[in-house]
């Protein structure tokens, strides 16, 4: 009987280890791998909202221009002297006003 009883609390030990073992790893998981990217998202966003006329930026395509004109949902990138092209401001991804060109 006394054998019985310490297996049982022996069982429930481990079931209420295993429990703090998976809250440990999804913890650890969010701070390395959740709160970064949660982290990441909201700077571009923050950066997509404050473009402005003159910035030079790179989008997902890769094509590089500089921003003409900035409405709600779009941007007009002009990528040569008579050429603009419409794109939606999630399309657009790094901002290259600080790099020079050659």
């Amino acid at each position: 009987m006394i054998l019985f009883t310490f297996l049982q609390e022996t069982a429930g030990g481990s079931s209420w280890s295993f429990l703090v073992m998976m809250l440990l790893i999804f913890v650890v998981m969010w701070f390395f791998m959740i709160r970064p990217q949660q982290k990441k998202q909201k700077e571009l966003a923050n950066f997509r909202n404050a473009l402005k006329k003159g910035d030079k930026i790179v989008t997902i395509g890769g094509i590089y221009g500089e921003i003409d004109e900035v409405k709600d949902t779009t941007v007009f990138i002009k990528v040569a002297p008579e050429l603009k092209l419409k794109v939606d401001k999630s399309a657009v991804v790094k901002d290259m006003s600080d790099v020079q060109t050659k």
